[in-house]
């Protein structure tokens, strides 16, 4: 029997609980995860994909069958190149549904043999993102819980400066 692996793409800016959640109900589903950055010029990152892919290995050292990545293009080709046909992706609101229909679409448009999973984000991480608690932490907010420590540490380290 071949493994399965799925994508579990995003720009992961950083990593937050709400992404180790979908991590972790991802691989009770799939035998492995590629957790894949992208690589996105037309966005400036708070942290580099250096410190990203430190932070999220770091998040997840615990978790087996995980490899960290970037990737730059299509998404679709990506998948290809790692021997997989699935996308694995979060929702929260209404609004990432409407966003990720389409890039869904899109990706099977571009490649039929690629399928898109969606979960739902667990209930306590339906507010969070990357962006509010860049924010947050950025006025000292207390951010404690909705990232893993080593995020917390480093965004501090950030703001400080």
């Amino acid at each position: 029997m071949s493994q399965k692996t799925a994508i579990y793409p995003g720009f992961f800016d950083p990593i937050t609980n709400g992404h180790l959640s979908i991590v972790t109900r991802g691989l009770e589903i799939f035998d492995k995860l590629i957790i894949a950055i992208l690589n996105n010029p037309h966005k400036t990152p708070l942290f580099s994909i250096e410190e990203r892919i430190f932070m999220i290995k770091a998040a997840v050292k615990d978790k087996p069958n995980i490899e960290v990545d970037t990737f730059d293009g299509l998404l679709v080709d990506y998948a290809v190149s790692k021997n997989s046909n699935v996308i694995l992706r979060g929702l929260r609101a209404l609004s990432d549904f409407e966003y990720e229909f389409q890039m869904a679409l899109m990706n099977r448009k571009l490649n039929r043999h690629i399928q898109s999973l969606f979960l739902m984000t667990d209930y306590k991480w339906f507010y969070t993102s990357s962006t509010i608690i860049k924010e947050a932490a950025s006025f000292g907010g207390d951010i404690t819980g909705l990232v893993p420590d080593i995020v917390s540490q480093k965004l501090k380290e950030k703001f400080r400066n």
